[in-house]
């Protein structure tokens, strides 16, 4: 198969789906690799690099998506990628459609076949975890910057010290993304309180430290925590579907002013009324006196880490993707979300 990876165009967005020797596999295997020129630069591959392990290296965008019968790619479609899209692609990559109607209705005009990242379940979410897990740490180093007087915030050291309060840190969602939050935030020794429904999850959370405490998300409770928060984090995940609004309008504004929310679920629509999609060229706005900070790409600010870890994850569906009979792989037969033109993800119907 030709295989296709195309430079992201989204602002800020240094990844890369393979670094060259994951790329170097596909080669190994058969396939024709194309890499639009410079497309692993941001995140620390030069061009000879690929070159040198059989990847052929296309002048633009146009040749790249001309040339492949695979788009595989990082992030969704945006701008003039959309033009270069035909129908019979084969686009491999995150698409978050359940937020993104528009785009949905778009691809499905184009007639192309799309799998994503995010829908690939198989003992979990092997693609998306990495991501979730980079997310999760940005989620409180962002948090920890914007609580800073110059940013904006009530000016606050979330770990404390001797003779000053605990930072407080309230995590909604347990998961890859929330759980990595969580690790972090106790680490610096915040006073961290997690939200999850899953018992498993929360022994699990209790399990961090002595400063962490693990809550069933009853709303009295969940009140509470989010008034008193200095910093919010969103976390919360349905695979493939719109994030269900967790924390009201109403419970954000009556945080202190200087307080911090980030949305981490902002990409699947946000887990928390007053979010809204931010990329990394104005990644903050300001509701309620409250800092809300949510960039759809978080990952995207460690391309040289986060490339590597989306590759290692990323090879052995793209190996199996890129066989003819790939449909007949019950677990990538189910992660489709627009087939020929067709939505047909039970998540998106």
């Amino acid at each position: 198969m030709r295989i296709a990876i195309p430079k992201e165009i989204k602002p800020l967005e240094g990844r890369v789906a393979l670094v060259p020797d994951a790329a170097a596999e596909l080669v190994h295997a058969g396939h024709e690799v194309f890499l639009e020129k410079n497309a692993g630069q941001a995140s620390g591959h030069t061009d000879d690099q690929y070159e040198k392990l059989g990847v052929k290296i296309l002048p633009d965008a146009a040749a790249a998506y001309e040339t492949g019968q695979m788009i595989l790619k990082v992030k969704e479609p945006v701008g003039p990628e959309l033009e270069l899209l035909q129908a019979h692609h084969l686009l491999f990559s995150f698409l978050h459609l359940a937020a993104l109607p528009e785009l949905t209705r778009r691809l499905c005009e184009i007639g192309l076949t799309a799998v994503a990242f995010e829908t690939v379940e198989d003992h979990g979410l092997p693609i998306l975890t990495p991501m979730s897990n980079v997310a999760g740490r940005i989620a409180v180093q962002t948090g920890t910057h914007y609580l800073h007087a110059p940013s904006g915030g009530k000016g606050l050291l979330l770990g404390g010290l001797p003779g000053t309060r605990r930072g407080r840190v309230v995590i909604i969602g347990a998961g890859n993304a929330g759980g990595n939050a969580a690790r972090l935030a106790a680490g610096m020794g915040c006073d961290v309180t997690v939200f999850d429904k899953q018992p498993e999850k929360l022994r699990h959370m209790m399990s961090l430290g002595s400063n962490v405490t693990a809550l069933y998300p009853y709303r009295e409770a969940l009140n509470t925590a989010v008034a008193q928060a200095d910093l919010l984090i969103g976390a919360v995940l349905i695979p493939g579907a719109r994030a269900p609004h967790v924390v009201s309008r109403e419970q954000v504004c009556n945080m202190q002013p200087g307080s911090v929310v980030v949305d981490i679920a902002v990409d699947q629509g946000g887990c928390v009324e007053t979010t809204h999609p931010t990329s990394w060229n104005d990644p903050v706005y300001t509701e309620c006196g409250i800092s809300h900070f949510c960039v759809t790409n978080m990952p995207g600010a460690v391309p040289k880490t986060a490339s590597s870890a989306l590759s290692a994850s990323l090879m052995p569906w793209v190996l199996r993707l890129a066989d003819k009979n790939w449909r007949d792989d019950p677990v990538l037969r189910a992660a489709i979300n627009i087939d020929s033109g067709k939505l047909v993800h039970p998540a998106l119907i």
